[in-house]
């Protein structure tokens, strides 16, 4: 059973639409359609508004942090159409590190890529492109790189691969592994969830896993925990929750997780990999997880007053 450990007064004034915490869960930042990004200490059950950061001109949906071996970064999105990234230089003293502005349209999703890979942000927006901004951490430069006509109407999630999962195919003249490949998940208007993987310069579509019946509105790459096999939950305006599988990166098997009583808004997996949360427009927050017989069973349901209908409010 799942238990309240705390809550927080944030003091947005409006709707919060993601509130994430850092790598070590002390910092909680959260965004609002007052247009603001606070960043808040929550170490010992305490909330201290450390920063309140104020540099988009429209409500921010999403908020990402860097991993801490780059320092403390936050990036954020919003309806403005910019992506700003956020540094703590002095202790609680916030700038703008980066602006990113090259999208015609809202930026809904924003997720850094694992660390193993450098200082890499993916940025997923309702232009229907998604942008690759890479940062060259010792000049403090970024270089972006478009993936034009990912979804038709819009993009709306994107979710990267974790490092650690094996390719499926061994180098003939090596008894080791290729896990140098970049891949990423997106969810799009067009029902579709998509892979992309990096080829040499440029990214291409790998595989297009279609199961539903209506916009995709998240999409969450599982953690790896060892398995040599790649799993990702995607939730969508269908009612429906997919999980998928692969082995190989090429064929995908797909599971209906469930059949909600409203829109799945989004889905979000634990450290582990091996738990799922699921929030919707039935205003609860559901945890599943995957039984010896590969069955999902859900172990909360919890009708708890979430922000997850706060995607309805995105103009695409």
């Amino acid at each position: 059973m799942v238990s309240l450990i705390n809550t927080v007064d944030t003091g947005h004034e409006d709707m919060i639409h993601n509130a994430v915490l850092d790598y070590y869960g002390l910092h909680l930042a959260t965004c609002s359609s007052d247009g603001s990004v606070k960043v808040f200490d929550v170490k010992n059950g305490n909330q201290i508004l450390i920063a309140d950061l104020k540099g988009h001109q429209g409500p921010v949906w999403q908020v990402a942090w860097a991993h801490p071996k780059f320092g403390n970064l936050l990036a954020s999105c919003s309806y403005d159409r910019k992506v700003i990234v956020w540094k703590e230089g002095a202790a609680n003293e916030w700038t703008k590190f980066y602006e990113y502005n090259n999208h015609d349209s809202s930026v809904n999703s924003v997720a850094f890529a694992p660390a193993e890979y450098g200082l890499i942000l993916a940025c997923g927006s309702s232009d229907g492109s998604i942008s690759i901004l890479t940062c060259n951490i010792e000049y403090g430069v970024w270089d972006s790189k478009k993936i034009s006509n990912a979804h038709t109407i819009g993009c709306n999630a994107i979710s990267w691969c974790s490092s650690t999962v094996p390719e499926p195919a061994f180098d003939q003249r090596s008894s080791t592994r290729n896990t140098a490949v970049k891949r990423l998940a997106s969810a799009g208007c067009d029902n579709c969830v998509k892979i992309w993987r990096e080829d040499a310069d440029r990214w291409v579509e790998e595989n297009r896993l279609e199961g539903h019946s209506d916009w995709v509105r998240d999409v969450a790459w599982a953690p790896s925990i060892g398995l040599a096999r790649s799993q990702i939950a995607s939730a969508s305006q269908d009612r429906h929750v997919i999980i998928w599988n692969s082995t190989d990166f090429t064929t995908w098997s797909s599971t209906i997780l469930h059949t909600f009583d409203d829109v799945v808004w989004s889905v979000s997996w634990s450290m582990t990999g091996n738990i799922l949360a699921v929030t919707g427009g039935d205003n609860k927050v559901t945890l599943w997880k995957e039984n010896n017989e590969n069955q999902w069973m859900c172990i909360n349901d919890d009708a708890a007053a979430t922000n997850a209908q706060t995607n309805e409010q995105r103009t695409l």
